[in-house]
């Protein structure tokens, strides 16, 4: 995990702060999200939508996302990434889109010095919603519960709920690993 801000509150204590980019791939539609923790309150701090036109090289493209994401890690702050993982059918070509999509993602975040942890889509719904099956509508409504925002875009959303799984889980996480 990287490093964490410490922040004075106004009460003169003093808190940690994970900035957790969240990212949910996609070769034409990349969801983004900034969202911390402050006790049991989340807060997003900037959200939206990476777009890249299929009438666009496809090497372009996959700069296109490396350098978005890229501009997002420069403002600085960003203590760990959570990128949703994803499964379709090995040989078709949306999934070989797909993994070269998330491969320059994860570069980009790697290139920046962020540790990224990967969720299956299953883990970020039920950490969200509470169920593994949720669907979107689901998804954007426990996000707008949960945070008080409202992303714009469903991308937009599930890199928000990827953020906030990785908030919930990798405590546990660290103390499993911490043990063994």
């Amino acid at each position: 995990m990287g490093p964490a801000v410490v922040q004075e509150t106004a009460a003169g204590g003093r808190t940690l702060v994970r900035m957790i980019l969240g990212i949910d791939p996609g070769l034409a539609n990349t969801g983004w999200a900034l969202v911390d923790r402050h006790g049991s309150r989340l807060l997003v701090h900037d959200c939206g939508t990476f777009t890249t036109s299929p009438r666009t090289d496809h090497v372009e493209r996959l700069k296109a996302l490396f350098d978005s994401v890229g501009d997002v890690l420069s403002t600085g702050g960003v203590t760990h990434a959570a990128i949703e993982s994803w499964f379709v059918h090995p040989v078709s070509k949306s999934a070989m889109a797909m993994a070269e999509a998330r491969g320059a993602l994860l570069v980009a975040v790697a290139s920046h010095g962020v540790d990224v942890t990967e969720y299956p889509p299953t883990e970020i719904k039920l950490a969200v919603t509470g169920s593994g099956r949720a669907d979107k509508a689901q998804m954007r409504t426990m996000v707008t519960r949960l945070t008080g925002s409202r992303p714009a875009t469903d991308h937009a959303a599930d890199a928000v709920a990827a953020a906030i799984c990785h908030l919930h889980r990798a405590p546990l996480r660290a103390a499993i690993r911490h043990a063994q």
